[in-house]
């Protein structure tokens, strides 16, 4: 199943409190809930003005109608070609 990366440009990211964030959280995985199995949100990283999250899904469509559904701003949605780490230059 692909992997993406989506973007989400959101004013002082960085700042919110951890009851903001939870609330994000809810909100996220009620829709994901709601839009079933083949759409997974894996983690997000909260740096700066910005959110990055990384979810599986079967199609960039998707991910934008979660978006919509969740009130998300999904302001770059990338394809993940590959993973390295560490371990790729042994």
């Amino acid at each position: 199943m692909p992997k993406y990366i989506i973007e989400r440009e959101i004013p002082n990211a960085g700042n919110l409190s951890l009851e903001q964030l939870k609330d994000i959280s809810k909100v996220s995985c009620g829709v994901l809930i709601n839009m079933g199995p083949q759409i997974q949100w894996k983690h997000s990283y909260v740096a700066g003005d910005k959110i990055y999250c990384v979810y599986i899904a079967p199609n960039e469509e998707m991910i934008r109608e979660h978006a919509t559904q969740g009130g998300f701003p999904a302001n770059k949605i990338s394809l993940v070609a590959e993973i390295i780490d560490p371990t790729t230059a042994e």
